[in-house]
């Protein structure tokens, strides 16, 4: 009562004195008053500058927006494209024609399809850039490996010397085809270079169980037991987060077969995890 008082003393005094200019703002409102007035006239003149200015920036965020977007629409179009061309690289080969009304695409022989597949890849490959087309590469350079040896082997050369996934990916295929060509001394340095990577892309045992695999074939079965043995004894020792043993993976068990007729004693080594109960301990 004593606030509302006040305030009718204050417009009846006010009403008294009409010729007087009365404001009513308090100290609050002088303060943010004056900041506003400073603010003003520091850009009293630049208005059309400050204007020009978030114009350019609401220009590049619309620009940045249709960019994502764009690139958006690329990215899953791109991938839309190379997963139609490995489905083509993976069709059924056979001298039997489709059953009536299927779409499944089927080839007479594998270079028919490798040649139907390097087609679609090559396509995608000059109409995506990015890992979308450098994985189209990689797939030109891996069916071209049935079609043109030679050819294959030189693009996956020139595609390995990337660190991205493809690049990765190239290297491996391409130990492997010198491998299976008897060219071991090539492919050795290859295989131990996957495998010395924190991410080689291709699984570690994958790769060291290729490596341990040339080895027996350049002679060398001490260094091929010890991978094996390596391989094997890790996976029988493996615990997931429970604390239970994990099963061995098909690479182990290849591995334990491969060291039991090279180093049988060490073989015994090892022994693997019985499976889990599906009733609980």
């Amino acid at each position: 009562m004593a606030r509302k008082k006040r305030r009718f003393e204050q417009l009846e005094a006010a009403a008294g004195k009409r010729e007087e200019k009365v404001d009513y703002r308090d100290q609050f409102q002088e303060r943010v008053g004056t900041r506003v007035e400073e603010i003003g006239k520091r850009f009293e003149g630049q208005g059309r500058n400050v204007l020009y200015g978030v114009s350019a920036l609401v220009v590049i965020a619309i620009i940045g927006g249709i960019f994502y977007l764009w690139s958006s629409r690329s990215y899953a179009a791109g991938q839309a494209a190379l997963a139609k061309a490995i489905d083509t690289s993976q069709s059924p080969v056979s001298t039997t024609p489709a059953p009536a009304g299927s779409t499944q695409k089927t080839f007479k022989s594998e270079k028919e399809r490798a040649d139907a597949a390097i087609a679609e890849f090559q396509a995608v490959a000059q109409k995506y850039s990015g890992s979308i087309g450098e994985k189209a590469k990689y797939f030109v350079a891996v069916n071209k490996l049935a079609t043109d040896r030679a050819a294959g082997e030189d693009e996956l050369r020139g595609l390995a010397g990337s660190n991205s996934p493809a690049g990765k990916l190239s290297k491996y295929a391409l130990a492997q085809a010198l491998a299976s060509d008897g060219k071991y001394d090539d492919a050795v340095p290859l295989f131990q270079e996957l495998a010395g990577m924190d991410d080689p892309v291709v699984a570690k045992d994958t790769v060291n169980f290729d490596l341990a695999q040339v080895y027996e074939k350049q002679g060398k079965k001490k260094e091929a037991a010890d991978i094996y043995f390596n391989i094997a004894k890790t996976a029988s020792e493996a615990k997931d987060q429970d604390g239970k043993p994990v099963p061995m993976t098909d690479t182990a068990r290849q591995s334990k077969t491969k060291l039991d007729q090279l180093d049988p004693d060490r073989a015994k080594q090892i022994t693997e995890p019985e499976p889990a109960s599906p009733f609980g301990e």
